[in-house]
């Protein structure tokens, strides 16, 4: 799907507020209402935009611990990678996984309550996915930057 000027000003838009109404959506990037759903829906189908949600403070909820851990695998292999990536995707507490190039195989983020959680997390389910060979945790002192909004292309020529 090719994005024009007007698509990154509904996702800049979206990504601020996800339930801006459709009328006041297309008033703001200068459609009318039918054209701005249709496109708004396109976007959707066509996996642009991904899903709705709303961005909950994890301290409000008493989950002010984040936890950056880098994992090792055994062997790289395809086997052993998807097992990780299936059974790491199953646990609540994980709330972002990457596959890495570097030292460690995976970069994983995890909340939790407080230290005895994390402990808990790592000894009942981290340590005993199969083939993972080193696990070294970071604790995140203090949160800089956290951004959810993508730095979507300003300016776009338009079809």
């Amino acid at each position: 799907m090719k994005l024009d000027r007007t698509d990154y000003q509904i996702l800049h838009h979206i990504q601020n507020n996800a339930r801006i109404s459709n009328i006041d959506l297309a008033e703001i990037v200068g459609l009318s209402p039918s054209p701005c759903l249709r496109r708004v829906k396109a976007l959707e189908r066509e996996g642009v935009i991904k899903r709705y949600a709303g961005i909950v403070d994890a301290s409000a909820v008493g989950l002010p611990i984040s936890i950056f851990v880098n994992v090792s695998l055994v062997r790289q292999e395809r086997m052993g990678l998807e097992e990780f990536e299936q059974r790491i995707s199953s646990y609540p507490e994980v709330m972002e996984c990457y596959l890495m190039t570097g030292s460690s195989d995976y970069l994983v983020r995890v909340v939790a309550p407080d230290l005895q959680a994390y402990e808990r997390f790592l000894a009942d389910k981290l340590t005993r996915i199969p083939g993972v060979a080193n696990i070294q945790s970071s604790f995140a002192l203090k949160q800089v930057v956290y951004n959810t909004e993508l730095p979507l292309p300003k300016a776009q020529s338009s079809p």
